[in-house]
């Protein structure tokens, strides 16, 4: 199983891209949670609670996308770090100066999330020039998923490590803190600096006018949205059972479930098209979602939260072959940023909804519309399967660099690099 890992890992700057990209999403994979309890900790709400963490993704999800095609269009670096920066110290400013007023809160969290920097998509368009071959990069869509799990898993533990030695604010300013050396790190990279994208047709929809793409955001909204209602139910839970250290074990255990199902994922060299296995993935992790409801023990709920997990990575990676194969020349960087977006929409929603939905009808409603949002995600992707079907002509990460980099088109065929590939 590890084998495929250790190759990739040993290409030049693979480890280093990975590591960086790892370390620099910190701040958006835990800052929900970071600002959820910050608010609690200085007395606000479930509802505010909900309410910032939903405008902090609701602007993550604004930003990734128009980022994404700024770095499409002028590279990395000049876009990654400065958006990292200004994204820290909006977080530094709601640290220093809590929730009151409201009005400079909400402004805080705005502008934190409108810079997260698109590092993920940044990562993803960086593969096929830094490792080439189709195969080696389909396997490092795994690895990136898995990767991503690890801080899921590890990212609640150190934020609720930082509130019990510090406080909620000294996590905020932690996170972000490192965050900011993540990026600094992939963007003094060579590939990063090198990097450039295909040419572009001149479209005001960019990578929207792919009708694929648009069916997978759809339902990658609504797990979006399963996964933000998580977030808030989860902390009802603990709440409930009286222990505030419950909260990091659920979202560790959903983390780490979700790195396992990553592992196992991408091990093995996979038959079909991915559209087809992504519909099939989805269904098992609608699943997952719907037992949550029954609120047992914290074992069993532990448990549960983990099963919930497992098929959430391979779907990650499943979906990001699925976006190479539907987004436009010349947008790699954009398409998989909406692909962040959908998520930060989704989230929000989730947020937003599950906080009212825990204070009207207890934890169990939260947890029901993580159940809701698995089962529309299916059905988008049952009424889209057509559409989904025709991958865009001229597809695929097609990126060029400086020389000894296997990132032009040609280069990448002669590798036996497709976007037209059936993984």
């Amino acid at each position: 199983m590890a084998a495929g890992y250790v190759d990739i890992l040993r290409a030049p700057h693979a480890a280093r891209l990975l590591a960086g990209t790892l370390v620099g999403r910190l701040p958006s994979a835990t800052g929900h949670i970071a600002i959820v309890l910050f608010t609690r900790d200085a007395g606000g709400s479930y509802t505010l609670a909900g309410a910032l963490a939903a405008a902090y993704g609701l602007s993550t999800a604004i930003g990734q996308p128009l980022l994404g095609r700024a770095v499409d269009m002028v590279g990395q670096p000049r876009v990654q770090l400065p958006a990292a920066l200004v994204s820290a110290l909006g977080m530094v400013f709601l640290a220093v100066t809590g929730i009151e007023p409201l009005v400079l809160a909400y402004a805080a969290v705005v502008v934190a999330g409108f810079f997260t920097p698109p590092l993920e998509g940044g990562l993803r368009a960086l593969w096929p020039s830094v490792l080439g071959r189709e195969d080696r990069v389909h396997r490092a869509y795994a690895m990136d998923a898995v990767a991503q799990e690890v801080m899921f898993t590890a990212g609640p533990l150190f934020v609720t490590l930082l509130v019990a030695l510090w406080s909620p604010a000294a996590a905020l300013l932690v996170i972000n803190g490192i965050g900011v050396l993540g990026a600094l790190t992939v963007v003094l990279s060579k590939p990063s600096r090198a990097w450039r994208s295909a040419p572009r047709e001149a479209h005001w929809l960019g990578a929207l006018r792919s009708p694929g793409l648009l069916a997978l955001l759809a339902a990658f909204l609504f797990i979006g949205l399963a996964l933000g209602s998580i977030t808030v139910a989860g902390v009802a839970y603990a709440d409930d059972q009286g222990r505030e250290s419950v909260y990091g074990w659920l979202m560790a255990a959903l983390g780490l479930g979700a790195l396992l199902g990553g592992l196992v994922y991408g091990a093995r060299q996979w038959t079909g098209t991915p559209e087809r296995r992504l519909l099939w993935i989805t269904a098992l992790l609608a699943a997952g979602y719907l037992p949550l409801t029954l609120t047992p023990g914290v074992v069993a709920m532990t448990a549960l939260a983990a099963l919930s997990g497992v098929f959430l990575a391979p779907a990650l990676a499943c979906a990001f072959i699925v976006v190479d194969r539907h987004a436009p020349r010349g947008t790699v960087t954009e398409a998989f940023s909406w692909l962040v977006t959908t998520f930060g929409v989704g989230a929000a929603f989730g947020t937003g909804v599950a906080g009212p939905a825990v204070e009207f009808d207890g934890t169990p409603a939260g947890f029901a519309v993580a159940g809701a949002g698995g089962v529309a995600a299916l059905l988008v992707l049952l009424a889209t399967r057509g559409v989904l079907a025709a991958p865009v002509e001229g597809a695929g990460s097609d990126t060029t660099g400086e020389a000894g980099y296997e990132n032009d088109r040609n280069g990448a065929a002669q590798h036996g690099f497709s976007s037209g590939h059936q993984a």
